[in-house]
């Protein structure tokens, strides 16, 4: 029998009991927040993924403590070939809260099955992930022929950088020659790519204060100054009336080279009302991987309920920079810190504390393994792969390129617009687990055939 429909069908085989270890893994509520959830929850995963991963001969996994309080599990595999590579596998146990409970169709910490997708916290972002890993290396059995190193970490999605600072400290630890970050995924269902590039981002507080205190609007509106609406119009500059971002000093023109996002199919996966224009004068790509975007996260100021004809005297707002590959945020706070500034109308006093920074990732895509991964991707779909831009951070692939500038990283996963993460109601579809984790089968017999 041909090996590539040996692996499909031993991969199909699988598909009951990796539906039953998700739905395991999707009831384990491991929000990394003890303010939310039991921190007993995430150790219930951690040690979940122990447990099925050792089973799989990682004879020597083990839970590493990280700087913020969080577990990674970590182990490896070595193959008997002395000289075959190495290869990391990523992904992460801990998810985002539920947010609104009711606004979800199923319980969300219990996989559901409804329409042909499997929902639940989780399902996709990025435990889905954790059944990728394992389908593939059952489906190889004992035939696996590369050396594989593990990591699974645990506060992903927190962003407090517990495995970004233990790859630095135990860089021999996770070294290897391709890393697959197995958090991301495809343009649609059964559309495979490979996602090369990340923007970074600056996260600012600006507080704008006019008066010492509220005044009557009636007695003193006309003259003085309102903080409320001195923000409003430094906020209005940030944009122009197509949408575009305007922050002056920052590069608006990229341009996007790889998959084009059709914008109906964008329109329907952001949920746009109906009448609503799409912004920007670029392409949909363009102003989502190539452009600077600011975005007006939340504003304090009175709300409706309960306001007084009073002049509000300070106020805040918080801004999301999202940049492009090519931007270093250093530059672009800068940037972003001047401009409001110079926006400020009527001598308003004008403070901008930065409350994070992360830089964009770009991938090296001209390797011998993106090259065996684009090969496995087309075998398992029978469509070639595409690349793709993602507007989020993974702050630790800048990490993983600095602590291992040779190393061919490669972003890829279970995930694709329908699957709603970090939003209620999020699902995969699990064609999308059985076909991402035969291309991860292929993919270590095709780097290890190239790599001999």
């Amino acid at each position: 029998m041909d090996a590539g429909l040996d692996l499909r069908a031993r991969v199909a085989e699988l598909m009951p009991r990796a539906k039953e270890e998700l739905a395991e893994l999707v009831a384990i509520r491991s929000v990394a927040d003890p303010r939310q959830f039991p921190p007993e929850e995430c150790d219930r995963a951690a040690a979940w993924v122990l447990e099925h991963f050792a089973a799989l001969g990682f004879a020597d996994a083990r839970l590493a403590r990280t700087s913020d309080g969080s577990n990674a599990v970590v182990g490896s595999r070595p193959c008997a070939r002395a000289d075959a590579p190495t290869v990391l596998l990523y992904a992460h146990y801990d998810v985002q809260p539920p947010l609104d409970d009711t606004a979800w169709e199923t319980p969300p910490f219990e996989l559901t099955e409804k329409g042909g997708r499997w929902y639940g916290r989780g399902t996709a972002d990025c435990k889905g992930n954790i059944l990728m890993h394992l389908l593939a290396l059952r489906a190889l059995g004992e035939d696996v022929p590369v050396n594989l190193k593990l990591v699974v970490e645990g506060s992903e999605e927190q962003g407090t950088g517990g495995l970004e600072a233990f790859v630095v400290e135990n860089p021999d630890l996770l070294r290897a020659d391709t890393i697959l970050v197995c958090d991301t995924g495809n343009a649609a269902v059964g559309r495979p790519a490979s996602t090369v590039s990340l923007r970074g981002m600056v996260n600012v507080v600006v507080t704008v204060e006019a008066l010492a205190s509220e005044v009557h609007s009636g007695m003193f509106g006309g003259a003085a100054p309102d903080a409320l609406a001195a923000l409003v119009a430094m906020l209005a500059t940030l944009r122009d009336a197509d949408g575009n971002t305007t922050i002056e000093g920052l590069d608006t023109a990229g341009r996007w080279e790889g998959e084009p996002y059709p914008p109906e199919q964008f329109r329907g996966d952001a949920g746009l009302l109906e009448g609503v224009r799409l912004l920007g004068d670029g392409t949909v790509s363009d102003m989502l991987w190539a452009r600077p975007c600011v975005t007006v996260l939340g504003v304090d100021c009175p709300p409706v309920v309960g306001s007084a004809a009073a002049i509000v005297p300070r106020t805040a707002a918080r801004l999301n920079l999202r940049i492009p590959p090519g931007l270093a945020p250093d530059v672009a706070e800068k940037t972003l810190t001047a401009h409001l500034h110079d926006a400020a109308p009527w001598g308003v006093h004008v403070t901008v504390e930065v409350e994070a920074t992360g830089s964009p990732f770009r991938a090296t895509i001209d390797g011998p393994a993106y090259q065996a991964m684009g090969a496995a991707m087309a075998e398992a779909y029978g469509t070639p792969m595409v690349t793709l831009g993602q507007g989020g951070s993974i702050p630790l692939c800048n990490v993983f390129t600095d602590t291992y500038p040779d190393a061919e990283i490669i972003l890829m996963g279970v995930e694709e617009p329908q699957a709603l993460i970090h939003a209620p109601n999020e699902s995969v579809d699990p064609t999308e687990i059985s076909a991402m984790a035969l291309t991860e089968a292929l993919f270590l017999q095709r780097y290890a055939a190239a790599s001999s």
